[in-house]
């Protein structure tokens, strides 16, 4: 039985900033990712192998290896992103009630991509919608490069459920799909019955999303009927904007 798939609402790039303002989240595709970054489509295309070589969640609470991710942190503002030491990435039990409350060390991003000049430009330029959203000026950024695959038969985007991550604002870029069925986004309104579905497939189309106004989920992927080895994945690239400090144990 196919799994039907619904086409994201993509939104203009010059209506971004508004309709994450009225509704709380926006869908843009990558002409918006470009103009934020600087890049052409190409550049952005040429970072995709980084998503090709990380190391497995160690972290993983229903004992899955489907799960590869990569991890950094940095201040942005208007006018500069610095990468700051290696640091725990943490939540509250309240925003994942399954892997909430424990300090998870993941390996770091890797220069081969941080280095580039798209990285830089791509967190200013979304500092700047966010600072558009709400008057701050100082960014604490957290990034994560995810890659879900099939090699266990079916791989969780979001094993902790329906969640906030107990931040300001969320981006969630699709990088890369291959050989896969499912991986719907969910997005629900935090305060009432209200959602909305759609399967991102756009290579650098992005979710923008108000963090304390919506809920989010991804639902599980599983391998194309026509893959016998059961191979396929599905890369994103995570980046959510805190004001004040980073999230770290009280």
């Amino acid at each position: 039985m196919s799994i039907p798939e619904f086409a994201p609402p993509i939104t203009a790039p010059s209506e971004v900033v508004a309709t994450l303002r009225t509704q709380g989240y926006a869908v843009a595709g990558a002409p918006f990712v470009c103009s934020l970054s600087e890049q052409p489509l190409g550049a952005l295309q040429a970072l995709v192998a980084e998503w090709n070589d990380m190391p497995i969640d160690p972290y993983l609470k229903d004992g899955g290896h489907y799960r590869r991710r990569r991890h950094a942190s940095f201040v942005v503002d208007a006018s500069s992103c610095q990468q700051v030491p290696r640091r725990a990435h943490f939540q509250p039990p309240e925003y994942n009630a399954l892997h909430g409350g424990m300090q998870r060390w993941f390996e770091p991003m890797r220069g081969q991509l941080l280095e580039q000049p798209a990285w830089p430009r791509l967190l200013i330029g979304l500092a700047d919608v966010c600072s558009q959203l709400t008057r701050v000026e100082r960014w604490f950024v957290e990034a994560h490069q995810f890659r879900i695959d099939t090699s266990e038969g079916i791989g969780r985007p979001t094993p902790e459920g329906a969640h906030r991550d107990g931040v300001d604002f969320v981006a969630l870029f699709l990088i890369d799909r291959q050989r896969i069925r499912g991986g719907e986004t969910r997005v629900f309104d935090a305060r009432g019955p209200h959602g909305l579905r759609f399967t991102l497939s756009e290579a650098w189309s992005v979710l923008l999303l108000d963090d304390a106004r919506m809920i989010h989920e991804s639902t599980p992927i599983q391998p194309l009927l026509t893959e016998p080895d059961g191979s396929g994945h599905r890369d994103t690239l995570v980046l959510t904007f805190r004001r004040g400090s980073f999230q770290d144990p009280a």
